[in-house]
């Protein structure tokens, strides 16, 4: 099969693929509540005792209070992921808060605050 056909089929089903999933909703950034907060926490870390639970108002992140500490949970795409709030540092954003954590395997993230929330995370930070 020529080079250039092979080419326009890759493509193409790449394409199908990526339309597929979105059409289907699998590409929309998953929202969190209460209760979809605790089962993504208990998730990634099963250990762990939740004591409270801090969801931002945009509906992406959240603050889970543990017995064993503060952690933060986001939306990453279709996904959450989840860490403790032990070794990072928060810079203050436009739109909220970047959290930069010293894990080489962990992303930056952005966490989406208004003016009312910001000193409210802020202080539940800080306790972290």
């Amino acid at each position: 099969m020529p080079l250039e056909i092979l080419l326009v089929l890759v493509i193409g089903g790449i394409l199908a693929i990526t339309a597929l999933l979105h059409l289907s909703g699998r590409s929309r950034v998953r929202e969190l509540t209460q209760q979809t907060a605790r089962s993504e926490w208990m998730r990634h870390a099963p250990d762990d005792v939740i004591v409270d639970v801090t969801i931002a108002h945009d509906m992406r992140s959240a603050l889970v209070r543990t017995e064993a500490g503060i952690g933060l949970l986001w939306s990453f795409g279709a996904d959450t992921v989840a860490r403790h709030l032990q070794d990072f540092d928060r810079i203050n954003h436009p739109e909220g808060f970047r959290i930069r954590f010293h894990d080489f395997g962990t992303p930056n993230a952005l966490v989406r605050l208004d003016e009312f929330e910001r000193p409210h995370w802020q202080n539940l930070m800080d306790t972290a």
